[in-house]
């Protein structure tokens, strides 16, 4: 079903253009960068929302005592995650297909935030040149396709791996847990590990970004499904809650997880048929990645004999990425035309599908973890 999606978006963007321009166009905005798609946020409320409304708070309370977890997953995304992201990015795009993307290809990204060089002054592995009355950075095109995926190595997903969480039938209060304890650590960590791993002083931090990314993508449902759960479990009471409410909210999740692969795909649609080798360069690397973290994070659950509840979105949060974030940081950084952009927007349309397989794969094998954490 998720193929056909992705089949039927790209149909979408190729045949009808203007319709996946108009939706794609529909976003909130900070400094010029699309921050909250409008049409994506609708679909993940409704993702989100058969979850948080699941959810009793006592549970979380619960859940926010199991250190091991939390403990593992701050160590995979923080201290793993993004100098993996670095190596295999590096090995792949600036080696491998070093000679595909083309030695001599350049790309032209905007001037870093402060800085007023002449024309003709070497910056990093950049040239300043004038482009249409303004100074750009000439740079190799691979690093610049190489800094849209660091930006996306070090933005774990604190919104969308509630739904795989959920879909691989994990801990949904434990996932709460670890969601708000990364989104303060990004708050922090993002620009610092940004800046050191890209190499061009510190990063700044896109704040603004995170803070209206994540009310809209998890606040918003969370507030919502806390108050509309406590209103109808005192008007109709618990049992008709879970046997009646619950039961009609089950298909909504998927519905609207499908409908979100075919809008993504259909916004990009076109980039996908013009430049396909293109993506297939960068999304490699991400694929490795993924698949890498979530290994290693799956791995380490097991050896530290975590639940399977907790076991999953434990690997899960790490294996995604913030895309949102990673994208608005691109575009203000790099310029939305730049390699680094269209880097960030490829780990976009590989996640979903990606963890989806993933979501497959922890189902088929949560019988190794049927054991008492200890």
């Amino acid at each position: 079903m998720g193929f056909l999606c992705i089949i039927a978006g790209i149909f979408l963007g190729r045949f009808f253009p203007d319709i996946a321009q108009s939706l794609d166009s529909m976003s909130l905005n900070i400094n010029g960068a699309p921050v909250v798609s409008i049409p994506i946020a609708v679909c993940l409320f409704f993702m989100m929302y058969p979850i948080m409304v699941k959810i009793d708070f006592a549970e979380v309370i619960k859940a926010g005592k199991s250190t091991k977890p939390v403990l593992l997953t701050l160590f995979i995304n923080w201290a793993v995650k993004p100098f993996t992201m670095y190596f295999i990015a590096y090995f792949f795009l600036g080696y491998l297909f070093k000679n595909f993307i083309g030695t001599d290809a350049y790309d032209l990204v905007k001037m870093p935030l402060g800085l007023d060089l002449p024309v003709g002054a070497v910056h990093g592995a950049g040239v300043v040149v004038m482009e249409n009355g303004a100074k750009m950075l000439s740079i190799p095109l691979w690093r610049s396709y190489f800094a849209g995926t660091i930006l996306l190595g070090i933005a774990p997903c604190t919104a969308m791996v509630l739904v795989w969480g959920y879909l691989s039938r994990g801990n949904d209060g434990l996932t709460l847990v670890m969601v708000a304890l990364n989104s303060l650590t990004m708050l922090v960590l993002y620009g610092l590990l940004g800046g050191f791993l890209l190499g061009i002083g510190q990063l700044p931090v896109p704040w603004q970004a995170l803070v209206l990314s994540i009310g809209v993508y998890v606040a918003l449902p969370l507030a919502a499904g806390f108050v509309s759960r406590k209103i109808i479990i005192n008007l109709k009471g618990e049992k008709w809650f879970n046997e009646k409410f619950l039961h009609f909210l089950t298909p909504v999740t998927i519905t609207a997880l499908l409908i979100t692969l075919v809008l993504l795909f259909s916004f990009k649609g076109e980039v996908i048929l013009n430049k396909p080798l293109t993506i297939l360069w960068i999304a490699v690397p991400l694929f490795v990645q993924t698949i890498f973290v979530f290994a290693l994070g799956y791995f380490l659950a097991k050896t530290l004999r975590l639940k399977y509840e907790d076991a999953a979105p434990a690997a899960m949060i790490g294996a995604s990425n913030h895309f949102e974030v990673a994208i608005a940081t691109s575009t203000m950084i790099f310029g939305l035309s730049s390699g680094a952009s269209l880097a960030t927007v490829v780990g976009v349309l590989i996640e979903v599908p990606l963890m989806l397989m993933l979501v497959k794969f922890c189902l088929k094998t949560q019988k190794y973890f049927d054991h008492k954490t200890v």
